[in-house]
């Protein structure tokens, strides 16, 4: 973190929540299984739009709160993966490499909302 963070958009949680989800909507584009399919699109844009909505937010508590909703989607996310890999809907290679993301993302938060707590 090198830059003064003056929108959402410089926040890299925000960054790899948008990548990861970009990765999700390419992978599962001809997934047959329309719910699940939509379930886990779903999971994936609520990361990246939590953090971007909690950040217009009036107040510290809210975007804290906003990042607590991202860090859950995260978390549904990663369960949703596992399926795909169970299902077999997704390779265990992209699975492994998409879970992990997840938990990175996930830790970014963390940091993110004890960083907003001490500090602002």
């Amino acid at each position: 973190m090198s830059s003064k963070i003056n929108r959402f958009e410089d926040l890299n949680t925000w960054k790899e929540g948008m990548r990861i989800t970009s990765e999700i909507y390419k992978l599962f584009i001809n997934c047959k299984d329309f719910g699940f399919r939509d379930q886990i699109r779903r999971a994936a844009v609520s990361i990246p739009s939590n953090i971007a909505e909690g950040y217009e937010r009036q107040s510290n508590k809210e975007f804290i709160q906003y990042l607590f909703i991202a860090k859950g989607s995260s978390a549904e996310l990663r369960t949703q993966l596992y399926l795909a890999k169970d299902f077999k809907y997704i390779d265990n290679k992209s699975a492994t490499e998409l879970i992990e993301q997840s938990r990175k993302i996930s830790a970014m938060l963390t940091k993110l909302i004890k960083s907003r707590k001490e500090k602002f």
